[in-house]
């Protein structure tokens, strides 16, 4: 089988998470600058088998779509046609910050690592990926 990969799309900087190959579990992979967000996945695909890609709609609680939507479409519409073989999708990201900041602390990280914005986009990835996984797999 191949990779699931998900992404935490961000203004500054995106995570991403990454399945195992038999899509049972997720896991952080990396954070990196979103200007370099494309290169990144492209060369992860050329060393990789990857299914499909996701990426986190960001929609506020009255289901309107977020201002950062506006940032995300276009680079979709991009990654669609540089990776024509692979799927993208949506996948709703609502409350994968506030799981990611639970789980950190719950995983006993201290203040100052709880507070390292990289990880929580990178722990967000993760929770949209096994989310979507497991919604999939009943």
């Amino acid at each position: 089988m191949s990779r699931i990969v998900a992404i935490d799309y961000g203004k500054k900087r995106t995570g991403i998470a990454v399945s195992d190959p038999l899509q049972l579990i997720a896991n952080g992979l990396t954070t990196v600058p979103t200007h370099e967000l494309t290169t990144f996945l492209i060369d992860y695909v050329a060393k990789e088998p990857v299914e499909r890609i996701l990426v986190g709609l960001p929609k506020q609680m009255n289901n309107e779509p977020s201002e950062n939507m506006q940032r995300i479409e276009p680079f979709v519409q991009a990654l669609r046609k540089q990776l024509p073989a692979i799927p993208v999708e949506y996948v709703d990201e609502r409350f994968t910050s506030l799981l990611a900041h639970r789980a950190m602390l719950e995983g006993g990280l201290k203040k100052k690592e709880r507070r390292n914005k990289a990880l929580v986009d990178e722990i967000s990835a993760t929770i949209l990926l096994q989310t979507y996984m497991e919604r999939n797999r009943l």
